[in-house]
């Protein structure tokens, strides 16, 4: 008799070209499991856009395995704990899962490891992170160099298709109530923006690539234009695995457009941030150049000033009509315009002179597709901390990037104070005059504020 299979689900919520899952098939009955871990995250737990669309894409998720005549089991707490438990209780002697490189995930898979058969398959990246290597067996710790080098080894691995059958196993363990892990908001309940906005699953994700398939040709044209809907917003369903890079790539590999180039470096951007992780796994919290410990952050936690200027931005009222769409997109919808979220980024850390982490955290808890990986790579590449990173003397000049790139439409749909406002002075009403009375002034003003970040940059070269 085959012993049961358990396939350890965690951001790969997907029937195909899942490899833990096609694997552990071959080898029936199978149990596929979710462990709502949010002790061994720590402080990087899901945050609450991120467990909105959890729940909504394992419940997708349920629903597929059950037209296979499968379930999913679900359980909460640590995860090794629980899978150790659920093993003793089926029989199971070994796990399938997919390699996760988040610093906590590694450290359950080497503890797992010890006391069951586990086996690691790679399924979230165009290549297995760590196999992209320099001449001298290094790893990258620069873009450029990488994607040559990630490019000069595609194509990746095949895709696997969804698995014929799922033979169940003679009993079914005990699986929590997903409504009872209370993932979703109930007072407030603030996601009716994302519900509008988004659809969840595996196969919205299908859709979405499909859709992505007519316009994928435009993106190095249009990528930076966020009043037009001219970029895949793949993210959500990458991150948690509803569609995996590798299908992407296939689907778009034939093509020789700029646009499918420059987003096939957006797939490499992906895998660079997973390399930057095994070579630094605090990236999230400590900069990669330690000059910048001792820059002269304005603290929230002991400066009213920057405390209430903290807050403005979180709230989208800086007085910066492009910085406050794309912060009101991001509360409204989980997401934000990947061209907004350099410029949000950069107002926080430049213009406000608060350390990238309190961007860190506050992305953390309102983006759907935050990754850790990426999260963290993309605010220390902004705040200039990190080993390939922009400089931090290049400041963005917001209202200037509204202008040149086009915002006005983005910019109506998401300040409703503004929805009347024609161009030019949508871009900058104050200085036009045409500040309507509920919008505010600037917190801060561009000149004062370039002036203010290059001073503040010149104590860590001169200390």
């Amino acid at each position: 008799m085959p012993q049961t299979q358990l396939v350890w689900l965690r951001r790969d919520l997907r029937l195909a070209d899942n490899p833990a899952l096609y694997h552990a098939a071959q080898s029936n009955p199978v149990i596929a499991v979710y462990v709502l871990d949010d002790e061994s995250p720590k402080h990087h737990a899901y945050g609450g856009a991120s467990r909105w669309w959890l729940h909504h894409s394992l419940a997708s998720l349920a629903k597929s395995l059950e037209a296979k005549g499968s379930k999913l089991i679900l359980r909460r707490g640590d995860a090794v704990e629980a899978l150790t438990k659920l093993a003793a209780e089926t029989g199971a002697a070994t796990i399938h899962a997919n390699n996760h490189y988040e610093p906590w995930w590694i450290n359950a898979e080497r503890k797992l490891a010890k006391t069951i058969d586990l086996q690691l398959h790679h399924g979230n990246y165009l290549m297995p992170p760590g196999s992209i290597t320099t001449g001298t067996g290094g790893q990258y710790k620069i873009y450029t160099p990488f994607s040559r080098a990630l490019r000069a080894a595609l194509p990746p691995r095949d895709e696997l298709p969804v698995p014929e059958r799922l033979e169940a196993p003679a009993q079914w363990p005990a699986s929590d109530e997903l409504a009872s892990w209370n993932l979703l908001p109930t007072k407030p309940d603030w996601a009716g923006g994302m519900r509008e906005f988004w659809q969840v699953g595996e196969a919205a994700a299908q859709a979405r690539m499909h859709w992505w398939a007519d316009h994928v040709d435009e993106y190095e044209d249009k990528r930076n234009l966020p009043s037009e809907d001219r970029v895949s917003r793949l993210s959500p369903h990458l991150h948690f695995g509803e569609i995996s890079p590798i299908q992407v790539w296939h689907a778009h590999k034939d093509r020789t457009s700029a646009g499918w180039s420059t987003y096939e470096g957006e797939l490499i951007w992906r895998d660079f941030a997973e390399n930057a992780i095994l070579q630094s796994p605090a990236l999230a919290t400590q900069n990669t150049r330690k000059d910048f410990d001792r820059f002269p952050w304005r603290d929230p936690a002991t400066d009213e000033a920057a405390a209430r200027d903290l807050k403005a931005w979180q709230q989208g009222r800086t007085g910066y009509p492009i910085v406050d769409a794309g912060m009101r997109q991001l509360w409204q919808t989980g997401w934000m315009h990947n061209r907004v979220r350099m410029i949000t980024a950069s107002f926080l850390i430049k213009h406000l002179l608060i350390d990238w982490r309190e961007g860190e955290t506050w992305f953390w808890d309102t983006l759907c597709d935050a990754d850790y990986a990426s999260n963290a790579l993309n605010w220390q590449w902004t705040a200039g901390t990190g080993a390939d990173s922009n400089m931090f003397s290049r400041i963005m000049a917001p209202l200037s990037q509204s202008e040149k790139f086009g915002a006005g439409r983005y910019i109506r749909e998401y300040v409703p104070e503004l929805a009347r406002m024609e161009e030019p002075y949508i871009h900058d009403p104050e200085e036009f005059g045409r500040r309507p009375a509920g919008y505010p002034r600037k917190i801060v003003g561009h000149k004062q504020a370039r002036e203010r970040a290059l001073a503040a940059l010149k104590t860590i070269k001169t200390g």
